[in-house]
């Protein structure tokens, strides 16, 4: 069964270097990978900012975040793309905050049953410990 659509963002940071007509170039070419292999929802330009730490030498970048929805392999085939594009510092791509969360609950039926059995055992616990004292205190007299 093929996996359906997930939520993705991609931070990438691009190199002041090489002027402002490369930023804009790297960005739309980013922008039309996306939108040719996935449903892109946003383009978000953070635009220039100090690094954390210098990389490569410098010290400032250029933020873009991308927010698209995509099949689980495009942000693999993505990322091979920055990793391999001069210009691009670093970048990210995580499932967004807004996606579902994968994690199974436990119905609530379930959970009840749970704690019955989890009651029953801290009874059967109680009784063995009852007659275990009763035990001993016959060994003392």
């Amino acid at each position: 069964m093929p996996k359906l659509n997930e939520k993705y963002e991609s931070m990438v940071v691009f190199s002041l270097k090489n002027g402002e007509e490369q930023i804009e170039g790297l960005r739309e070419k980013f922008t039309s990978l996306i939108e040719a292999n996935a449903e892109l929802v946003s383009v978000n330009e953070w635009g220039k900012r100090r690094l954390a730490y210098p990389i490569n030498y410098e010290n400032d970048g250029y933020y873009v975040l991308y927010s698209f929805d995509s099949k689980p392999d495009f942000p693999k085939e993505l990322e091979r793309v920055f990793n391999i594009t001069e210009g691009v510092i670093r970048f990210l791509t995580v499932l967004r905050p807004d996606a579902p969360s994968k994690t199974a609950e436990i119905p609530p039926e379930e959970d009840e049953e749970t704690e019955d059995m989890i009651g029953e055992d801290d009874n059967a616990a109680e009784v063995e410990t009852d007659d275990d004292a009763g035990e001993s205190e016959k060994g003392e007299e």
